[in-house]
């Protein structure tokens, strides 16, 4: 445990670890009521927000010490690339490409919405008050970039490619969560519309039906009860990809480190440790899903990486600083021109294309929500659909880690 920068209530980091594990508990546990209070309350309020919002209460309010507790680089370094590993060994490629190109059209077209959100909303900002963007605010924007593209493993990976500050990350990961889930308000409100505006929009919605009818019968054909050895198989492949994902990285990074510098490898962050190791464990988790590892995912392998990737989230709220917005409130209207841009451009091309309403607002979530909750919105539709929620999701996962980081290459361009 790193000694504590400050006076706290509870500074052993086994506790601290025992605190978070209960309030993970307490929220799912809330999530999943069937009527009462909790039911009313999670109806509005995405359970992923509790999961940020209380540890970094716990940490404003001096319980504990994000800063100096050392879950943070233990979740990072370990957890997150495992999540990764079994979000991308369960990718189903050609369920992706069974889908239709109309829907990979409508995915690749909120990827490509995000990135180009992310230059426009800067430029627009350093017309409308040029503080807003200052200094460091372009690597803040990359780890909304990151989680908008691909994830909370995404997001993570970016603050540690591109050195953002503790405080930056809190800021934008305030930015991130207010206005993501503003936009699942109106995708969620859309659905609830959607024969009409399918109507509107003259979409064949064939496909839908399709879709339902194979999703189900692949849930029948593949859903099991976990037992002990697909656990521990799911626990194998994550942790052993993950160290040889490390073991890879070391001597990459070194020859990076010593190549000339006429090359400029530096430049583009080619030396960060950590992108390679993510890089590493995300091709190797698309590798992986070719063979039959991918009938894991039957045992849940995507549950355990979601249990892996909330144990990083409530390390990573436990740094937030809630008060961190204040400083810059206009922060949110850049996410906002953000949003607007990504969503524009989805209805645009869901016009142009004639695509059903479900392609335009999962593959919308998929990219700016990941897997915890594109299938919220996929369910809207009909709960049989769910899971193409996370399987496009996990493509996001897939493209997160590479499309942010071409984001951040270009902000920093900007910025400069």
């Amino acid at each position: 445990m790193n000694e504590a920068s400050r006076t706290v209530l509870i500074g052993n980091d086994a506790a601290v670890l025992g605190l978070l594990a209960m309030i993970l508990g307490f929220v799912f546990w809330g999530a999943s009521r069937e009527r009462g209070f909790w039911k009313k309350f999670y109806a509005v309020v995405p359970a992923i927000l509790p999961c940020y919002l209380l540890p970094a209460i716990a940490n404003s309010a001096g319980l504990v010490d994000g800063a100096g507790s050392g879950l943070y680089p233990m979740a990072r370094d370990y957890l997150l690339p495992a999540s990764l590993v079994l979000f991308c060994v369960s990718m189903d490629l050609k369920g992706i490409v069974r889908l239709g190109p109309k829907a990979l059209v409508m995915f690749l077209t909120g990827t490509v919405g995000v990135m180009l959100g992310a230059l426009v909303a800067f430029e627009a900002m350093r017309f409308i008050h040029p503080a807003t963007v200052a200094g460091e605010t372009w690597r803040g924007m990359t780890t909304i970039a990151g989680s908008w593209i691909g994830g909370g493993a995404n997001q993570a990976a970016m603050k540690e490619v591109f050195a953002v500050d503790a405080t930056v990350f809190g800021q934008f990961a305030a930015v991130d969560v207010i206005v993501a889930y503003l936009w699942m308000a109106v995708l969620l409100f859309m659905a609830s519309r959607s024969a009409a505006i399918d109507r509107w929009n003259r979409a064949d919605t064939s496909a839908i039906d399709d879709l339902r009818r194979r999703i189900s019968d692949y849930q029948a054909q593949h859903a099991r009860v976990a037992s002990t050895t697909d656990l521990m198989l799911i626990f194998a492949l994550a942790i052993g990809i993950t160290g040889l994902a490390h073991l890879l990285t070391d001597p990459l990074v070194a020859w990076v480190r010593a190549a000339p510098a006429a090359w400029r490898l530096q430049d583009y962050s080619l030396d960060a440790r950590f992108f390679w190791i993510v890089v590493f464990a995300t091709t190797f988790g698309v590798l992986l899903s070719l063979t039959r590892a991918r009938q894991l995912e039957g045992a849940g392998a995507s549950s355990v990486g979601s249990v892996f990737l909330y144990i990083l989230i409530a390390t990573i709220g436990m740094q937030m600083d809630l008060k961190a917005l204040a400083d810059k409130p206009l922060l949110l209207l850049l996410g906002l021109i953000w949003i607007g841009v990504h969503g524009g451009l989805m209805l645009l091309v869901a016009r142009l294309i004639r695509a059903p309403l479900f392609f335009m607002a999962v593959g919308s979530q998929a990219n700016i929500g990941g897997a915890a909750s594109a299938p919220v919105v996929a369910n809207a539709f009909h709960p049989a659909l769910a899971p193409v929620g996370v399987l496009l999701a996990v493509m996001g996962y897939a493209l997160g880690t590479y499309c942010a980081y071409l984001t951040g290459l270009a902000l920093r361009a900007l910025a400069a």
